[in-house]
């Protein structure tokens, strides 16, 4: 039996995950509200950062307590809900 191939997640260089990162950070320290892509998940997560965990290399994210934790590796972009 063939595995079914997966979509490899898209490369990205050290300056894009450095941008990635600054801004994680800067919704973390302004506890806003953001909202993330991430590769190979249908939906979008909403929600305020409270842990950046660099051991698990997640990001968790809570929204009507309900936590996520979002691998910061997955993670293709951020953006700040317009509602």
């Amino acid at each position: 039996m063939a595995k079914p191939k997966v979509a490899k997640r898209p490369t990205r260089d050290e300056f894009e995950l450095e941008e990635l990162g600054n801004q994680l950070v800067e919704a973390k320290n302004e506890e806003s509200d953001i909202v993330l892509t991430v590769w190979g998940w249908q939906e979008q997560v909403r929600g305020q950062i409270v842990l950046m965990d660099s051991r698990t290399r997640l990001v968790h994210m809570q929204h009507d307590m309900e936590l996520t934790k979002v691998p910061f590796l997955d993670i293709m972009k951020v953006d700040y809900p317009r509602d």
